[in-house]
């Protein structure tokens, strides 16, 4: 069977080290076996997820990675209907390496399995689990979850001579990414802990995150995320920095048309203007953060395309949800795509031009 094949997204020494990484568990049917998301008085930020036994069960062999390797402390974790979040920070130097600790816990949890009749997970009594809530709480400060926190989620009795193998949920093996920047921790925490509220807020506002297809823009198609009724609005300008001003600035000190081209942007979406671009180079970044900051109206040109189960970054998604932003893609989804092409970037501009100068 070619999933009992184990390969890593990267290899090397540093997996063997201090690190800190982030681990999803999947279930790769997508079904809810994990929990059912509660929506308190339809507010996504009040949104928890209420474990099932089979997702208190996870719980339980997650806890077990910090008890049986000290080295290993959980910084942070997420269990959703059908995926399970996690951080891990390794704090000294494993022999074995935490691509093998990884590995065990997905063992682990193979050997769960769900009875097809009643839904219960194998040899685990319903009566020795404790409910909780799902986010767990982190301090500002980045610290671990304690070991009393830990034993809350424990199973006291699981019997794994007990448990089948037939009705094998976790098929696929757990993405592991390491952390290479300081200031990826608290975004990716803060990404953690904000899961449900997101589900939630998809739940409530599913139009807005629907793949739209063959969006037809001045002769040519688009695929779509967001509210498509952007398209309505009359005014539209295209966000492109020259390279040559960013030279004048970066070379020559001479940074007055880039600041004044920045704050003519700004100054167009204040007034209604909706603004076009692929926000590719760094001063474009900076002008499409200002621009969601100030909840503008923007139309974001994706180099990739959107997966069945496409959910807008951090920075898009509040964007997307407040009906104040769509995501446009010409091509088709890859999933191992990487970086974009210079090709790419000219094409996405040309695009952004287009659109502008449609009505």
């Amino acid at each position: 069977m070619a999933n009992d094949t184990w390969h890593w997204q990267q290899y090397g020494s540093a997996w063997r080290g201090i690190g800190i990484y982030h681990m999803i568990l999947l279930v790769p049917s997508r079904e809810p076996l994990l929990g059912k998301l509660v929506i308190p008085d339809d507010d996504p930020m009040q949104a928890y997820v209420e474990r099932s036994e089979l997702g208190k069960a996870v719980i339980h062999d997650l806890a077990q990675i910090s008890q049986r390797h000290p080295e290993i402390k959980l910084l942070q974790y997420c269990l959703m209907p059908n995926h399970l979040h996690a951080i891990l920070h390794v704090t000294a130097p494993m022999s074995q390496g935490i691509l093998a600790v990884v590995r065990g816990f997905w063992q682990g949890v193979k050997k769960l399995s769900l009875d097809p009749t009643t839904h219960k997970v194998s040899s685990i009594s319903r009566n020795s689990i404790r409910d909780q809530k799902e986010v767990s709480s982190v301090s500002n400060e980045v610290s671990f979850i304690s070991r009393d926190t830990i034993r809350d989620t424990q199973v006291s009795s699981v019997s794994r001579d007990t448990i089948r193998e037939q009705n094998v949920i976790f098929t696929e093996k757990p993405f592991l990414r390491p952390m290479s920047t300081h200031g990826q921790l608290q975004s990716l925490i803060r990404y953690v802990q904000m899961n449900p509220a997101r589900l939630a807020t998809k739940r409530l506002k599913p139009g807005f995150f629907c793949v739209q297809h063959n969006v037809e823009i001045n002769g040519r198609t688009y695929d779509a995320v967001g509210n498509i009724g952007v398209l309505m609005e009359q005014f539209r300008k295209p966000v492109h920095v020259r390279s040559m001003w960013v030279k004048d600035a970066t070379e020559h000190g001479y940074d007055q048309p880039l600041k004044d081209y920045k704050a003519g942007c700004l100054d167009a979406a204040s007034k209604g203007t909706v603004m076009v671009s692929p926000f590719i180079s760094r001063d474009e970044q900076e002008v499409l953060h200002a621009l969601i900051h100030d909840n503008r109206y923007i139309i974001y040109l994706s180099d990739n395309g959107f997966g069945n189960y496409f959910k807008p970054s951090d920075l898009l998604f509040d964007a997307v949800a407040s009906g104040r932003l769509l995501i446009l893609s010409p091509w088709t989804h890859e999933p191992n795509k990487r970086t974009i092409t210079r090709a790419e970037c000219v094409a996405l501009n040309q695009m952004a031009e287009e659109i502008s100068a449609s009505h």
